[in-house]
């Protein structure tokens, strides 16, 4: 079936896009407002866009009445923010921190997670979090109140553990246990049933074709 987007309604555009971009990893972002409070918020509409600078793309939609949610405006206000990953260990506190909460509340300590301080920027990690990265504010895009952020990441961490090559910056991404967003209310899913294919090679291909002639 064909659906124009420029006339459906925004709430039935984001049903058929979260239902088939899957899986879509987790930005579990913490931030803290110009007056040092602390928030935490997981986003889905989110993905690594670049090396040189490195860029993350975070997509912030706006709050149930329309008005910028706490972690854009204080994305906006500072310029930085903390990306963490979200392992299946964490996925409860996770979900936790994504309540619809008043700007005072602190969803780190209402969801008992540990924190620790930055290197870079002021916003602190989780502490149950094996990837993070620190991020300052490269380029804002606002839409109608919605934010995507794009942030270049400024440091990272990654757990000890799941490090395979220090030296050759190789990880043991399955040792992660990192969950994503899937399709539905509520649907999240781990990197379990995956498979890998070898990307061809240019000359490999050239030299297929020439076999088929």
């Amino acid at each position: 079936m064909d659906f124009d987007f420029e006339t459906l309604a925004a709430d039935d555009r984001y049903k058929l896009l979260t239902s088939t971009i899957v899986p879509r990893p987790i930005a579990w972002v913490t931030t803290r407002a110009k007056n040092g409070a602390r928030n935490a918020a997981p986003f889905s509409f989110f993905n690594a866009m670049g090396k040189d600078p490195a860029l993350l793309a975070v997509g912030i939609m706006t709050d149930g009445d329309g008005s910028m949610k706490d972690t854009a405006r204080n994305i906006l206000d500072t310029g930085e923010f903390v990306v963490n990953l979200v392992p299946r260990v964490a996925a409860e506190a996770m979900n936790l921190t994504s309540v619809d909460a008043p700007p005072n509340v602190d969803e780190l300590a209402l969801a008992e997670l540990e924190t620790v301080p930055s290197l870079k920027v002021n916003p602190e990690r989780v502490a149950i979090s094996p990837v993070s990265f620190e991020c300052r504010l490269h380029t804002p895009l606002i839409f109608s109140n919605q934010l995507l952020a794009i942030g270049e990441v400024v440091q990272a961490h990654i757990a000890d553990e799941a490090m395979l090559d220090p030296a050759k910056f190789y990880v043991d991404t399955a040792k992660l246990n990192l969950i994503s967003r899937l399709h539905g209310r509520g649907l999240y899913g781990t990197a379990e049933t995956a498979f890998q294919m070898q990307r061809p090679r240019a000359y490999d291909a050239l030299e297929k074709e020439k076999a088929r002639d």
